[in-house]
Order: C-alpha cells, then structure tokens, then sequence
C-alpha cells in the first residue's frame, strides 16, 4: 500500500509531539513558563512556538501552537493546547491535564485525522533543580481516542483507543511503562499492487483487525533499556512478539545523540550522507546488547499461507510442508553452525506439523558492545550468532 513514508513519518511525529508534556504555572509567570518549555524542547531538538498565551491556573491555553525540527523550513501547525490544573510543585510545575484539539493534515493524495490527546500528571522540572532528568519531561498517562487515515477518500488505518502509562523514576529505580492500542484496522483492498492483491484476495485478507501490547522499563542510572513485550496481534492470523534489552543509554548518550541530530538536521539536502552514518555509528557503539528476541505466534496464517502456495503448485498442502523440511538443511549449512542449523531445521519440522509458536532468541552470557558486533558484522559475520548466543524454539510457552 502506498502510504507513503513523508506522510507516515508525519503522522509519526505530530503524535510524538502530542505525547510530549506543555506546562504551565501562574497567569503573570505565563511568559516565563513558555520561555522555560521552549527552552526544554530545543534540548530535544524540538522547536515550539505559539501566537497566544492567555489563562490562569485552573486553564491556560497556548494558542497557535506549531511544532518544527531546529534549521527545517517545514512545521505542524498543532493549533490550541490547554492546561488545566496548573501548580507549582519544588521550584518547577505539575499540571494535572493536557489536552490538544482534533488534528488534521493532508499529504498528496492521503488525509490524516488525529483526535484529542489528554495527558495527565505532567511534571515541568525546575530549571534550578540537581536532578539528573530535570532536563527531560515526565507524564504519567497518555490518551488518544483514535487516529485515522484515508486515501481518495476511502478508509484505508485506523487506530482506537491509544494509551500510556508511565511511572516516573524515582530513588535509583526505573521508569516503567506500559502501553496499548485496543483496535486497530486496515483495509488491504487500497493496495494498487497487483500480485500483491492477488496473494491478499486469496488468503481472504481484505480487511484486517488487530491490537498492540506493550511494555517496558528505562533506568537513567545505569543506563539500561528494556521493551519487555511488543505484540502486534492481527485476528485470524497471528501475534507477532518482540523485545530487547540494551545497556549503555544513559542521559549522557542521550545528549549526544540530540547534539548529533542538531547538527544533522543543520547540514545541506545534498551534503554527503557518508559523515553522518559515521557519526551515528559512533554513539552506537557506546551501547551494549544484553538480549532480543522475535516470536510469532500462529492463528491460522501458517494454513492458509499453506493452503495458497500448494493451490498455485497443485499440490497438497502437507506436501509443500514437506519440501520446506527438505530443502531448509541445506539452507542452513550456509550458517556453518551446526548446533544451529539443527536446531532451524527441528523447530521449523516441529512448526509445520503443528504451527503454535516459533521464536528466535539472542542470549549472549555477558553484555556485547555494539563496537564489538560491528566489528564481528565486518570480520566474521558467520561468528555472530555464536557471540550473541542465538537460538531457535518451537511451540514452546
């Protein structure tokens, strides 16, 4: 489906935008509040502006708020933001609610619709403040009734009942979080590609529903990021899992990484790609890799996908199962791992004759540095999988 990427890497941003928190404090320190958000967004790379203040602190509201990347001509005009529930809270401000109104751009030939999002517990740190995340901004939940996307006019994504929730770290632990999407749809009959229509209309996927799960923790501390679960769960056909648990992102990195993008966003359309892959692949290699792992589990997509390949080959179902098993051993040689290829070939058998779940882990003993794996990417590719310890399960909890 052509969505096209300018139009989804929008649609990305402005909901990002949306999530991040805007506070406020008293009426006479509304110019001072707005200074201190501005200043706290261009430490993101994020630059913020509005035509309006107006309020006190049971409502303020930003007016003519728009959004933009420091050094880029292009913005999202966002409109009116309001915030209720404004106080002071140690030198800084805590505004109990957030919330934006409906927003809509167009893109060629696709429009977007994003409702409403209300944010709750919103804490504006104080500029004075010793603490370590008090140049960051912390909510702790998130709503968004639905978003909506349309090509020609003809429904083609829709998203409902988007939330958040997020415990802010505090005494040394980690910030946690947890998120989901209760429904999402989309409509495959907007593809224009025809084989791609023709592999859809048969495995009867003209219109898809599913959800999304997520969770996981942040520690400033230490540096050590978890996405504990992502589930994408599409009905009558499978959830597909994954998580990672990486080390080495601590605040400092993230500076670094904002100062990169600056600098990034800052140079020419045409200017030499080369330099800034370089620079990004530096800060890369100051993480670490403590683990990952990619899971599907089936719900009747493996039969079909079966049932369709075997209709095009005038076979039978089993049969193309079975030219699977045949030809994967030798596929798998390539990896020059043993251990491993046999463990492909009898998760993938054990998979076919009875598609539950397959699941691809990477467990190295000790952390790895990304140095270390860019380093083996280059020298000795085929070591990797034993360096991060891979392994591959079938049917198993």
């Amino acid at each position: 489906m052509t969505i096209f990427r300018p139009t989804l890497r929008k649609l990305a941003f402005s909901t990002f935008l949306f999530a991040l928190p805007i506070h406020g404090a008293y009426a006479q320190d509304a110019t001072e509040v707005a200074s201190r958000l501005k200043e706290l967004l261009a430490a993101q790379s994020m630059d913020v502006s509005w035509k309006s203040v107006s309020g006190d602190a049971s409502e303020m509201v930003l007016d003519g708020v728009s959004f933009g990347v420091p050094g880029e001509k292009d913005r999202i005009p966002v409109g009116k933001v309001t915030l209720e529930g404004v106080t002071e809270a140690d030198g800084g401000y805590k505004i109990e609610t957030i919330s934006t109104e409906p927003y809509h751009f167009d893109e060629d030939k696709a429009s977007v619709d994003v409702s409403a999002l209300v944010l709750s517990g919103v804490v504006l740190p104080s500029p004075k403040s010793t603490d370590p995340l008090a140049s960051m901004m912390m909510y702790e939940g998130a709503e968004l009734a639905n978003i909506d996307v349309k090509m020609d006019d003809k429904d083609v994504l829709s998203l409902s009942n988007l939330s958040v929730e997020v415990t802010p770290p505090k005494d040394g632990k980690a910030l946690e979080f947890t998120g989901s999407v209760e429904k999402f749809s989309s409509d495959l009959t907007a593809i224009d590609d025809r084989d791609t229509r023709q592999v859809i209309d048969k495995l009867g996927y003209h219109q898809i529903n599913g959800s999304i799960e997520m969770a996981g923790s942040w520690n400033p501390a230490d540096g050590r990021l978890a996405l504990s679960q992502y589930d994408v769960s599409v009905e009558d056909a499978g959830t597909f899992g994954m998580s990672f648990d990486l080390g080495g992102y601590t605040l400092a990195f993230l500076k670094s990484l904002q100062d990169v993008q600056k600098k990034i966003a800052e140079l020419p359309d045409d200017a030499d790609s080369t330099a800034q892959g370089l620079a990004m692949l530096g800060l890369m290699q100051q993480l670490t890799f403590k683990g990952a792992s990619v899971r599907y589990d089936d719900d009747s997509l493996v039969g079909k996908v079966l049932d369709y390949v075997a209709e095009q080959q005038g076979m039978k179902p089993a049969d193309i199962a079975n030219q699977a098993k045949a030809i994967l051993p030798f596929l798998t040689a390539q990896l020059n791992n043993p251990e491993l290829s046999g463990q492909i070939t009898a998760a993938v058998n054990k998979f076919l004759d009875d598609p539950q779940s397959i699941e691809i882990k990477a467990a190295p003993p000790s952390p790895v540095p990304f140095a270390l794996l860019a380093a083996g990417a280059m020298s000795a590719p085929l070591d990797l999988p034993k360096t991060l310890g891979v392994t591959v399960t079938a049917n198993e909890d």
